[in-house]
């Protein structure tokens, strides 16, 4: 018997969802190790190198994969173009870092990225060897197979990260945890999945992914030049240390907020693909998605920057304090991050990605004004000035879908306004508790404590919809797995 479309939708997020809090949680623990040993410095430095490539890692993919992933038929010959077209990409691009390299290291005032950046360079070519292997397995809804790879080159890598910093090899700790996390990961995508390059190239297949890509590729290039940009204006007038805490504060939030976005969007895009026919399938699933999603996201993010500063001390040590007056800021900024991402999603199965260069190119001119408060305020109000932009771009990304499906920003809201408040009540419930005459050590499990108390009271209390239909699903798994045992 086929699978509902909530079936695949929910076997679909629990292997994604698997997947990131498996591999990123090995990272995360991994990280937390590294940091205790590394210097914010170095992490600053890893943290100019990679403006540049994530850069260049959203051309090497170019928005083609996406293409595939919503066709509804695919051939051999796609994926060979598709492979053909990202490895050639990935080597040009390559090149162009390479040979950039020194203009960087003058730039920064850093001789020691020149070679950080050319040997940190290699993603991008180990990122086009699996592109089209995670194409397909996601076209399949299999996620169960990216999770495997992913949560063994997780723990591979990392302890090649722990290994070379106990050596005394400082910043090179962070450049071979990377590279040889996605050489592992590209490996065992090759290995757990048959499909193999027919090395055919089609004209016609490329210009049909072109036709469909090529705004996705302006879209993602401009969005990772103006994120990086921060990352620029913090290193360039402050200092690659400043820019450590900054980059160190934004992994946490990344937890809750990039990384579940990311899992929402790898499961919802290719079903929901499967019922664009069908506006009304479409638009229940989408309003169920948001509401779920933004429930997770803004009760764990206004959590997070509530306990801040007892849990940068107690997670990665006192020499990254600075980290902790950056943090809630981010969370609260980033909460809306999910919203933004899932409206720009229906575009995309839509195929309005006209409209998604359109919406891209207007966000990132509004985007100049917290980089200028960052240059010259500070990185402080440079966060305020982004809560406010990250405001604007709810509403500009909304717009369209809303008009397109009969879903308004101002229903919108109304669907996520539970869960800011629910998130509000935790947060100051929590946050006034670091004021107590305790050890941070004990501070920190007795927010974590009272927060999940008043979320549960509240939640089980005014019997929150998004709220029970996170508890159903996750009531769901539990058996399932008690089932296997």
């Amino acid at each position: 018997m086929a699978e509902s479309l909530k079936d695949k939708t929910v076997k679909g997020t629990f292997w994604s969802a698997a997947d990131a809090f498996l591999g990123h949680g090995v990272t995360f623990v991994v990280g937390l190790v590294l940091a205790r040993l590394l210097s914010p410095e170095e992490y600053g430095l890893i943290g100019i190198v990679t403006i540049f490539t994530t850069v260049m890692l959203g051309v090497v993919d170019s928005g083609f994969s996406n293409a595939l992933i919503r066709k509804q038929k695919v051939s051999g010959e796609d994926y060979d173009t598709l492979f053909l077209f990202n490895l050639a990409v990935s080597v040009a691009m390559y090149l162009l870092l390479f040979a950039g390299a020194p203009l960087i290291a003058k730039f920064f005032g850093r001789p020691q990225l020149l070679a950080l950046v050319r040997v940190m360079g290699v993603l991008l070519i180990l990122q086009a060897l699996f592109i089209v292997q995670n194409t397909v397995l996601t076209r399949r809804i299999d996620f169960k197979t990216k999770t495997k790879a992913s949560f063994i080159s997780a723990v591979s890598s990392g302890l090649v990260g722990i290994g070379m910093a106990l050596y005394g090899m400082g910043v090179w700790s962070l450049v071979g945890q990377q590279l040889s996390r996605q050489f592992i990961y590209a490996v065992c995508l090759w290995i757990f999945n048959k499909w193999r390059p027919g090395w055919k190239f089609s004209l016609a297949s490329l210009k049909y992914m072109w036709g469909f890509g090529w705004k996705l590729l302006v879209s993602g290039l401009l969005n990772n030049i103006w994120a990086e940009l921060k990352k620029v204006v913090v290193s360039k007038f402050y200092s690659p240390a400043i820019l450590g805490q900054y980059t160190k504060a934004g992994e946490y939030v990344k937890l809750f907020s990039t990384n579940f976005t990311a899992i929402i969007q790898r499961v919802t895009y290719p079903v929901l693909a499967q019922v664009q026919d069908d506006p009304k399938r479409m638009v229940e699933a989408y309003r169920r998605v948001i509401k779920t999603t933004m429930f997770v996201t803004v009760v764990c993010m206004f959590s997070m920057g509530a306990v801040a500063d007892p849990l940068i001390y107690c997670l990665i040590g006192p020499k990254w304090h600075i980290a902790a007056t950056y943090l809630p800021l981010i969370c609260i900024y980033r909460s809306m991050y999910p919203l933004q991402a899932i409206n720009l999603n229906m575009l995309q199965v839509l195929e309005r990605t006209d409209i998604f260069l359109y919406l891209e190119i207007i966000k990132k001119t509004i985007l100049l004004g917290p980089l200028f408060v960052g240059a010259f305020v500070g990185i402080y109000w440079m966060l305020v000035a982004s809560i406010i932009t990250s405001i604007i771009s709810f509403f500009l990304n909304s717009f369209y879908t809303g008009k397109a499906l009969g879903y308004t920003s101002w229903m919108q809201l109304k669907d996520v306004a539970p869960s800011y408040v629910v998130g509000a009540v935790i947060a100051v419930s929590v946050y006034f508790l670091k004021y107590l005459p305790l050890s941070y050590w004990i501070v920190l499990p007795v927010q974590i404590v009272v927060g999940a108390g008043v979320m549960l009271l509240l939640c089980e209390s005014i019997r929150l919809p998004e709220y029970v239909e996170v508890k159903g699903i996750a009531l769901d798994f539990i058996k399932k797995i008690k089932k296997k045992i």
